[in-house]
């Protein structure tokens, strides 16, 4: 089922975390936190809508780094009733995708309860404060890539490194739900 995520709170305060992640390594917030902003994301392995966009993602991502924004991707859904979500199969992922940064797992989905995660892909981009500036889309894909589509999330993200405040116009988010347990 698709959902879009809600518009963005803007000065919503990131909730802290410690979550373990595929690299072996416990990472909280503040380890993952960037000079100039910090980019929580909620993925998954199987979602298509992941799928179409994770290798523009990852590119992303290292662009946003090399300007000073922190970045973590975390896997809430529930890995009994969807196995392509497994652990090792996310350290699969990862690898294949050469993600940049940490991917970890949400175990008791408190963490995607805390930040209001409706589905994956869904981003909340933070300024330095730890101020939620963004909770957009990455592009105008959907479960299909959108060949030269405007780099929107990369866009906001930027702004919100130079100045400190997201773009007051977002386009949500949509994806595959989180897949909660029973």
């Amino acid at each position: 089922m698709a959902v879009e995520t809600p518009l963005c709170d803007f000065g919503w305060r990131a909730p802290a975390f410690r979550l373990e992640g595929v690299d072996g390594r416990w990472w909280s917030l503040d380890q993952v936190r960037g000079e100039k902003g910090t980019l929580v994301m909620f993925l998954c392995n199987h979602c298509p809508y992941v799928r179409a966009v994770v290798d523009r993602l990852v590119r992303d991502v290292r662009d946003l780094q090399g300007l000073g924004v922190g970045a973590i991707a975390i896997m809430s859904n529930d890995t009994e009733a969807y196995p392509e979500d497994s652990f090792d199969n996310m350290k699969r992922f990862a690898e294949t995708h050469h993600f940049a940064f940490p991917y970890v797992i949400d175990r008791t989905q408190e963490v995607a309860r805390a930040y209001g995660a409706v589905c994956t892909p869904d981003f909340f981009g933070f300024n330095a404060d730890l101020g939620l500036q963004y909770r957009g889309r990455l592009d105008a894909s959907r479960k299909e890539a959108a060949p030269g589509a405007p780099r929107e999330l990369f866009a906001a993200m930027r702004q919100v490194a130079d100045t400190g405040r997201g773009p007051v116009e977002q386009t949500a988010s949509m994806g595959c739900s989180i897949k909660w347990r029973e």
